[in-house]
């Protein structure tokens, strides 16, 4: 969530120097704690280092240490800066944020994953724009999760993401049946962890291909962000939304000219 002063991103520099202001745009809600520019940078190079394994897993996003080590076989070189996102860290220091991935990472990530670059012929350009709609998805994401947080804004005015994690493999209840009615598929889904000021509620995210890029904004999927059915509490909410939507819609239909009068 980050200044509502700048939506400028900041920059962690893999040699642990830092440029500029942080990621934003949305103020926080009352409560929020703001981070302090040098402090929020020192944490996050501290968090970086040093790696105890290379076969380490991070729970929280179920990803292994950083590799900023350009592959045997890449065609150019990519950046190591990484953006500090706009998402606060659950279980991080009191103001920070998640970090993303930087472009070198996110092409040995791809690697590790069994894709192979010769086959798309992608460029470095390539590369900066799934960046950008990658850092783009979870912005948007993180901005839904708080519509439903709204909900228990008296509960908790400050939820934090605790962890997540990719499955797209894994087909929601939601969208299988969206598939048995004709729909396509979502091309991913996470799951988030949400820490709602001590409870740990998990959100699932269906990213469906909108078919364009915009190119000024990045914004590329189509994204169905709701609670998981884990709880009574989320399927109450879930009741609630429905219902909202669907007097929503019926009043704007019930307002809208006839055309038959015209």
């Amino acid at each position: 969530m980050g200044s509502s002063n700048s939506t400028q991103p900041k920059i962690i520099q893999n040699d642990h120097k830092t440029e500029s202001t942080a990621v934003g745009g949305v103020s926080p809600p009352n409560g929020c704690p703001m981070h302090q520019e040098k402090k929020d940078a020192m944490v996050l190079n501290q968090r970086e280092c040093p790696v105890v394994g290379a076969n380490d897993i991070d729970p929280t996003n179920m990803m292994p240490p950083p590799n900023q080590q350009p592959a045997p076989d890449q065609p150019f070189l990519l950046p190591t800066e990484r953006q500090v996102s706009g998402i606060p860290k659950a279980d991080g220091e009191k103001g920070e944020k998640w970090v993303y991935p930087s472009p070198q990472m996110f092409w040995n990530a791809m690697l590790r994953k069994g894709w192979r670059w010769k086959d798309d012929a992608l460029s470095q350009k390539d590369m900066n724009a799934i960046i950008g709609i990658h850092n783009v998805n979870n912005e948007l994401a993180w901005q839904e999760v708080l519509k439903w947080e709204a909900l228990h804004a008296k509960e908790c005015d400050c939820p934090k993401l605790k962890k997540f994690g990719g499955r797209a493999t894994d087909l929601s209840p939601r969208a299988r049946v969206r598939t048995w009615m004709g729909y396509e598929k979502p091309f991913d889904r996470h799951d988030w962890i949400v820490d709602r000021c001590g409870k740990d509620v998990r959100y699932v995210i269906d990213y469906y291909d909108s078919g364009t890029v915009d190119e000024k904004t990045m914004k590329f999927a189509l994204l169905d962000v709701r609670p998981a059915f884990d709880s009574f509490e989320a399927v109450w909410d879930r009741m609630r939304i429905a219902w909202l939507r669907w007097q929503i819609d019926w009043s704007a239909k019930s307002t809208e000219p006839n055309k038959s009068d015209s």
